[in-house]
């Protein structure tokens, strides 16, 4: 801490500000760094509202397209079996940005006022089960996967690397939560009809749902059914996941539940497909049925009549935007705050 409270003063020294730093490349850096150590989905809306503030063209899109096709190599929980400070001794995120070296952009500006190869230069892997060999991968192509469909018309996310196989392309029917509530009180149901090749869908966890979008999004396996061994189920939602859970877990449905995307009007034994290698996601039923149910939908009545809560459901946005507050949008580059002087 001592030595970045020295840099940032030679920062102002050198009128260098974050603005300068924050280029579409580095962002597209971060992208598939995340993507290669098997990063959080969390990454996906932080990267989405920095940019937003910054004034930088990224978009849902871009995560599939930068990363993709990107291998894990990081042998790391959730995906893999090592802890974080394994990888530190491993050699850390330089060790791994030699290996995807070939991926990056070597010239992308960084606050030591040199091009971010340097970082990369000099470091060596000291563990290759933990930092794996490109010819080696944990996986193969394990970037985060952006999904579309009638079901998430602007986008849902998954990661793969922490999913099961076996579940990236299935098709099984839905049992609905319709709030955290409703599924904290029967998720341990014995008679909880569900299998495991069940869909299950949580609403009402969106940005504006349960205000900031909480990190619900990996569902507990229903009870009756990890006594039964079942370890993994495909799971939906408009929420976000931490970063060190396991499962096929589609999250950030957009639009959500509580701003009338169609996520809203699931029907528990609706059919639902996912594939998360084609990057889809659809409700099977018809168009007719689909806009039927949307026109008879009625939003939730609103809780926050004064205050911040108020002011954050009615400014925030959708979480292919990053879910930021509308206002703050493209206000944070050195220009914005030139003319408001």
């Amino acid at each position: 801490s001592h030595m970045t409270g020295k840099r940032i003063v030679e920062m102002v020294h050198e009128d260098l500000r974050l603005s300068k730093i924050l280029t579409k490349e580095n962002f597209e850096n971060g992208i598939i760094a995340n993507a290669a150590v098997g990063g959080s989905t969390n990454a996906v809306v932080h990267m989405l509202a920095i940019a937003g503030r910054a004034g930088i063209d990224l978009c849902l899109e871009d995560f599939d397209r930068v990363g993709g096709q990107v291998p894990c190599i990081v042998n790391c929980m959730p995906s893999g079996k090592y802890l974080i400070e394994d990888l530190a001794y491993a050699g850390g995120l330089p060790a791994v940005m030699n290996r995807i070296q070939h991926l990056l952009h070597p010239d992308a500006p960084t606050v030591f006022g040199v091009p971010i190869s340097k970082y990369w230069e000099a470091a060596e892997v000291y563990n290759d089960d933990v930092i794996r060999p490109l010819d080696n991968p944990l996986r193969a192509a394990a970037g985060i996967r952006v999904l579309k469909g009638n079901l998430a018309p602007n986008g849902a996310v998954i990661k793969p690397s922490a999913a099961s196989e076996h579940l990236l392309a299935h098709e099984g029917p839905a049992y609905v939560f319709d709030t955290i509530e409703d599924l904290r009180a029967k998720i341990d149901d014995p008679d909880l009809p569900v299998t495991e090749d069940t869909i299950l869908v949580l609403k009402g966890c969106g940005p504006k749902g349960y205000p900031g979008m909480a990190e619900v999004g990996n569902m507990p396996i229903p009870r009756r059914l990890v006594e039964k061994g079942v370890r993994d189920m495909v799971r939906i939602s408009d929420a976000r996941m931490s970063g060190t859970a396991f499962g096929t877990v589609v999250l950030h449905v957009s639009p959500e539940a509580n701003a009338g995307g169609p996520l809203a009007i699931v029907r528990t034994g609706d059919r639902i497909r996912l594939d998360a290698l084609r990057g889809e996601l659809n409700l099977l039923v018809s168009e007719e049925e689909l806009a039927a149910r949307m026109a008879a939908w009625q939003p939730p009545e609103q809780k926050w009549h004064r205050g911040y809560y108020k002011l954050y459901h009615d400014t925030v946005l959708q979480a292919d935007k990053g879910a930021d507050l509308d206002f703050l949008v493209g206000k944070s580059g050195s220009e914005v705050l030139r003319e408001s002087h």
